[in-house]
């Protein structure tokens, strides 16, 4: 269920959970009417290791991305000498 914040011009601003097609007109602790206020969003969870894109990529793109780290060090290392 998503949280919905709302102002309460005798309590305050406090959060409710409840579903999008209900709706609160009441203060919960005081019965006096409420006005419910813009979210902003902050109730955002990553899980994981890190972001979609570096989470599934194939193992072809692991192995090409291994070759190349590889090869850009041994190149490195030639022009050193040169």
């Amino acid at each position: 269920m998503p949280t919905y914040d709302y102002n309460c011009e005798k309590c305050g601003v406090f959060e409710h959970f409840h579903g999008m097609n209900e709706s609160l007109t009441n203060c919960p602790s005081c019965g006096a009417e409420v006005r419910r206020l813009i979210s902003r969003n902050s109730n955002i969870i990553f899980k994981g290791s890190g972001f979609h894109v570096t989470d599934y990529r194939s193992g072809d793109y692991s192995k090409k991305a291994a070759a190349e780290a590889s090869g850009a060090s041994s190149s490195k290392s030639d022009t050193k000498a040169s």
